[in-house]
């Protein structure tokens, strides 16, 4: 009978010891889980709230129609999605436009829409961004490219608002590849519709 006491106490003592061990287990489970979790809420709004993508100062531009007839001189911005050095200055432009944008047009040109293409041809666009300045009447009166320092673009747009000569007007920084897409294939003359016919 000696035996069975023993067994039952120590049956007693590894049951609470177990219980014990889940508890600490989930308890830890749970910690972890809400670590991971605050980590995760923190982040997705840091990110949410932080600079604006292209996308969206995109969509916030001032159409180039409207800006080439508002009577305000305009910053015009060749980009691309893709391009490193435009999203390198987009928080940049987004705190230009919002502190500039009452007295310059901030117009936003996507070099992948060959919608632009005339303009991309007429500006000579071969790396982006690149910034075209024009005057109240809608005239270039100098040009940008590349990442620039927000104290030179700051300093032209002032200028520019001012109607005086551009203090950075040749600037150059930092650019992404751009390559001038080819004429649409439709495009060609249409009296040359036989010429690929070998006899």
């Amino acid at each position: 009978m000696a035996d069975p006491l023993p067994n039952s106490t120590s049956a007693a003592v590894s049951k609470p010891a177990q219980t014990s061990l889940a508890t600490r287990v989930r308890n830890l489970l749970i910690v972890l889980v809400a670590v991971v979790l605050s980590t995760a809420v923190f982040l997705g709004l840091r990110t949410e709230s932080g600079s604006a993508t292209l996308s969206a100062i995109a969509a916030e531009a001032v159409p180039l129609e409207v800006a080439l007839t508002n009577d305000k001189p305009t910053l015009m911005e060749f980009y691309a999605n893709w391009c490193t050095s435009c999203q390198a200055m987009a928080p940049d432009m987004n705190a230009l436009k919002q502190q500039y944008g009452d007295r310059v047009n901030f117009v936003m040109l996507n070099v992948d829409n060959t919608k632009w293409l005339p303009e991309i041809l007429s500006y000579r666009v071969d790396g982006i961004p690149h910034f075209v300045f024009l005057d109240r009447d809608g005239q270039a009166v100098a040009q940008a490219i590349g990442e620039l320092p927000r104290s030179i673009m700051e300093a032209n747009l002032i200028a520019l608002d001012a109607g005086e000569p551009l203090p950075h007007a040749q600037a150059t920084g930092q650019t992404s590849a751009f390559s001038v897409p080819a004429a649409p294939q439709g495009a060609s003359d249409p009296r040359s519709h036989g010429s690929q016919v070998v006899n």
